[in-house]
């Protein structure tokens, strides 16, 4: 098992689960996080950290997906390790659905 980041993340980019990681596993795009599933190292301690609920087990329904995407990216995009600011608009979009087709962005963000 692994943690991976879903859409609920988008737009947001909390932070608070970086600050947490005991391993540095969060990589950083554009308007969202990935965990790297190779580095996780499953302790959970991030979950309950994302104001956003956008971290669940991969072992949820649905979350294959987001394996998937959270493992391509975390091998493209630079490590983040410590925590930042949200995005300007996170409150108000953190709970909008269909936040993937909307505002997915590829690139990369800035890391450490």
């Amino acid at each position: 098992m692994t943690y991976v980041v879903n859409e609920k993340c988008i737009k947001c980019k909390y932070t608070d689960c970086v600050e947490v990681c005991p391993v540095d596993c969060f990589y950083e795009g554009e308007n969202m996080l990935v965990i790297h599933p190779d580095e996780c190292i499953d302790c959970g301690v991030c979950e309950p950290e994302c104001p956003a609920d956008a971290i669940k087990p991969d072992t949820e329904p649905g979350m294959e997906r987001w394996l998937e995407l959270n493992r391509q990216y975390a091998d493209n995009w630079p490590n983040i390790t410590a925590k930042k600011a949200a995005l300007p608009d996170a409150d108000d979009i953190k709970d909008e659905p269909g936040k993937f087709e909307k505002y997915f962005s590829p690139n990369a963000g800035s890391g450490d």
